[in-house]
């Protein structure tokens, strides 16, 4: 595996560089607009312009935090954190989710100020240009940082793209307010802001979810596991994949492993030069690393075994809770059975065994029979 262990060194290298140049692209736009909103802000007496300006201000934030978790997430594993330090970027985009809310909070309170006691606004023409060269410039922003967050997969730099965009939404409205108050004299500054401060606390909201269900861990969309089914599958020895489980060490730093089925009638140098080309296969065309294959024997040459696999399979999966029955294997001649069975969450699963188990020994007294619950973890 030395081979990948360079290959992962050079992805997280150059994910960490772009991560960065992004990043400071970000703040460098952020806080020219910054400058250029507050000022419109405050010689127009515009809430709404000035709480923009703000959100900016948090966004350079957020960028400035995205770059030291990057940093950090990029650290060599060591004796004490073997697996890398990845998952510190978990912390950061929370931290970045943290600061979304503090600023959407603040705003909100600032916008509900100017409701409860209104002060009028006086916008120009150079006001209403300076407010829609920073609503397209927001607009270029959002996309290009969401487009390089995808690439290098960060969340902090996805959820900054999407908070750009969302700006440039925002910036829209303030400007409209402007337009109604400098065409008809209506100010709504002060509800625009309200506006402004819920979307901005939506986003922090969402960005936190995001990044607990990260860091709590979550299932595998369907997509990803049926790559990987479809990848190990295809080496011509494997009857089937099963089992699949992801352990997430920070963005593109995967670990896995696998149960597949063999033919029983396999040697161990045969089953060992499988596994490792699973494992290299499956890293080079997904980056996910399988630090563990378990092997199901399959029966091949006893008809008796089959007849009884088709028997259990009818039997177990007649019930709702069994979504999946894998790796069987009867050994005729010691008088065994067993079998792994994917049980849903929606039962009972001491339940379920004890079900199973009186079910499939009433079919097979004479038999011992071992029954593996496995949980639904994938799709």
């Amino acid at each position: 595996m030395n081979n990948n262990s360079n290959d992962i060194a050079v992805l997280a290298a150059n994910r960490e560089k772009a991560i960065v140049k992004t990043s400071v692209i970000g703040i460098i736009t952020n806080i020219l607009l910054v400058g250029f909103k507050m000022f419109v802000g405050l010689v127009s007496n515009s809430i709404a312009v000035i709480l923009d300006a703000v959100n900016n201000l948090s966004d350079a934030a957020s960028s400035v935090v995205t770059i030291i978790g990057a940093k950090l997430g990029a650290k060599q594993p060591d004796k004490k954190h073997p697996l890398g330090y990845g998952r510190i970027e978990y912390l950061s985009s929370m931290i970045v989710a943290a600061l979304v809310l503090y600023a959407g909070i603040t705003s909100l309170v600032e916008s509900v100020k100017k409701i409860i006691y209104p002060e009028a606004a006086d916008y120009n023409t150079v006001s209403i240009i300076i407010i829609s060269v920073a609503i397209v410039v927001k607009l270029i922003l959002g996309m290009y940082v969401k487009k390089q967050g995808k690439k290098a997969n960060s969340g902090a730099l996805v959820a900054s793209g999407s908070d750009a965009l969302f700006d440039a939404i925002l910036s829209s409205s303030v400007l409209a307010s402007a337009i109604v108050y400098l065409i008809w004299g209506i100010s709504l500054e002060a509800y625009v802001g309200v506006i402004i401060a819920g979307f901005i606390i939506k986003a922090g909201i969402e960005i936190m979810t995001e990044t607990l269900n990260d860091i709590i861990g979550k299932r595998e969309d369907a997509e990803t596991t049926k790559e990987l089914k479809e990848i190990i599958c295809a080496e011509e020895a494997v009857l089937g994949a099963y089992d699949i489980t992801l352990f997430n060490y920070g963005p593109n730093k995967n670990y896995g492993s696998v149960h597949i089925e063999l033919p029983d009638n396999l040697s161990v140098d045969d089953v060992d030069k499988i596994t490792r080309k699973i494992q290299t296969d499956v890293f080079h065309k997904t980056g996910v690393i399988l630090t563990g294959i378990g092997v199901y024997s399959y029966n091949t040459s006893d008809d008796e075994a089959a007849q009884m696999r088709n028997a259990i399979q009818k039997a177990v999966m007649a019930h709702d809770f069994a979504l999946q029955m894998h790796g069987f294997y009867a050994d005729t001649e010691k008088k065994t059975i067993r079998f792994d069975v994917v049980v849903s969450f929606d039962a009972d699963r001491k339940e379920a065994l004890e079900t199973l188990y009186s079910e499939v020994k009433a079919l097979y007294p004479e038999y011992d029979v071992l029954i593996v619950p496995d949980v639904d973890i994938a799709d």
